[in-house]
């Protein structure tokens, strides 16, 4: 993974932050047009073939979510 571009993307959702809350089963995810460019790119980066297996990327309450916002892990199996 390009972790430069990561860390870009990571930066981004510091200034514009989502919020991701859990409901039972339903997960609702909300945000600016900005925060969700922010989550695909990290997506995208996750996905390139450079990534190794068991990447993991958090995204926390009061850094990159909102601070009521349920936290949220992206990994790569």
């Amino acid at each position: 993974m390009n972790y430069d571009l990561a860390i870009m993307a990571l930066e981004g959702l510091g200034k514009s932050p989502l919020m991701l809350r859990v409901d039972g089963n339903d997960i609702t995810i909300e945000g600016s047009q900005a925060s969700f460019k922010e989550l695909a790119r990290l997506c995208l980066l996750m996905g390139s073939p450079e990534t190794s297996s068991e990447e993991i990327i958090e995204l926390q309450p009061g850094v990159h979510l909102q601070n009521d916002s349920s936290g949220l892990r992206l990994r790569i199996r």
